[in-house]
């Protein structure tokens, strides 16, 4: 029994060390954190040896291997927190996010902070008319109505994970969008 034991510690060894550079690769296109991508590796060799204690029979080891990868890749995607378009800004000393309001120039800052406001407001307006309606629905509701995604998904229809991606693609493109304006506006 020891040098079954032994047998099968090897024959693991030997599929970590033929498997781990392709796993490790598979893994770095699908999740871009590498601290996360190390975490992954770990936990599919030590479902593994897991399997291996319990005596599971693994047929194709290579094809089990990255099927537990997209599983865990998967449930880290789950576990992350939906992205904010206030993500990007700094909390202040309280430790509150700003609102739209609080990063744009104050009105009585004089004529100059008047004119950039109104252009950065015009931009954001822009910019919310150039996404699709569905992504600026959603963006809206939930940003600046503050609803909840299961409330507007009970109220549509829509599944939340799709008002999750379409939030996340409007929050992608007016980040790219106003970061534009806002470096033209610093520069001067």
């Amino acid at each position: 029994m020891v040098a079954a034991m032994i047998e099968q510690d090897r024959r693991i060894s030997e599929i970590v060390e033929e498997e781990r550079s392709r796993l490790r690769n598979f893994i770095r296109r699908r999740v871009g954190d590498p601290s996360d991508v190390e975490d992954i590796v770990q936990e599919v060799f030590c479902e593994l040896v897991e399997a291996n204690r319990l005596l599971m029979p693994i047929d194709h080891v290579t094809g089990w291997l990255f099927r537990v990868a997209r599983n865990r890749i998967i449930d880290l995607f789950r576990k992350k927190k939906p992205e904010t378009f206030s993500d990007w800004a700094a909390e202040d000393a309280d430790g509150e996010l700003p609102r739209i309001e609080d990063l744009l120039p104050s009105p009585d800052a004089g004529p100059e902070a008047v004119y950039v406001r109104g252009v950065l407001l015009d931009e954001l307006e822009s910019a919310l008319d150039e996404l699709p309606e569905e992504q600026r629905e959603v963006f809206v509701a939930h940003e600046l109505e503050g609803r909840s995604f299961k409330e507007l998904s009970a109220e549509s229809g829509v599944s939340v994970n799709t008002l999750l991606s379409r939030k996340r693609y409007a929050v992608l493109h007016l980040r790219e969008r106003l970061r534009t304006i806002y470096d033209e506006s610093t520069r001067k």
